[in-house]
């Protein structure tokens, strides 16, 4: 049995610490994974510059409800969810998913929890395991599963290599020249051909 295993920013949704950037005008939140491939210190930094700045969780929350998916997101997952069992693995965070998962039709996420201060400064982070793209995805094969992914950043190429089929989609320029030997796709079609020609 086959199981596919999609990232959720920028594949499904935008970058969520870039729409918090722009609408808090905290420039030094825009980088992602994209950027900086250690999560730890993008995390560290992140709470440090929310600290300086006086934001707390729901600032954040604020600005996430707003998001929408990205165009045809929706449409995709409803079609990629009628021939193949489907799961969203993020390092992104529980208090921050619930608006978007409802606009997305409730699939089924994988995520991490952020620590808060009563009066809702964050001030740390729990992954829900060491590495925890390619650990879940070991997980599933350990339970008798075959994994195809996609993802956009640095942090989803392990899951993208270690499964039966990987792709990279709508990856930065540097991500995809440092990996010619994963395809990288652009549009919504292409990646469900991909996923089916590959279950």
């Amino acid at each position: 049995m086959n199981i596919v295993c999609l990232d959720l920013e920028g594949v499904l949704v935008p970058e969520m610490w870039i729409a918090f950037a722009e609408a808090s005008q905290i420039p030094e939140l825009r980088i992602t994974t994209r950027e900086e491939p250690d999560y730890e210190k993008l995390m560290r930094f992140r709470i440090r510059i929310l600290k300086e700045r006086g934001m707390r969780l729901p600032d954040l929350q604020r600005t996430i409800a707003t998001v929408d998916p990205l165009d045809g997101a929706k449409e995709f997952l409803d079609e990629l969810r009628s021939f193949a069992q489907v799961i969203i693995i993020s390092d992104t965070f529980s208090q921050f998913a619930k608006p978007l998962m409802q606009k997305l039709g409730w699939p089924t996420l994988l995520c991490n929890e952020l620590v808060t201060a009563p009066d809702g400064e964050i001030t740390d982070f729990k992954m829900r395991c060491p590495e925890s793209k390619l650990t879940t995805v070991r997980a599933l094969q350990s339970a008798g599963l075959e994994t195809i992914a996609a993802g956009d950043s640095y942090n989803d190429l392990p899951m993208i290599r270690a499964g039966k089929a990987g792709f990279l989609f709508r990856t930065t320029p540097a991500i995809r020249d440092a990996n010619p030997d994963v395809p990288a796709l652009e549009t919504y079609e292409e990646l469900l051909s991909a996923i089916r020609a590959a279950l």
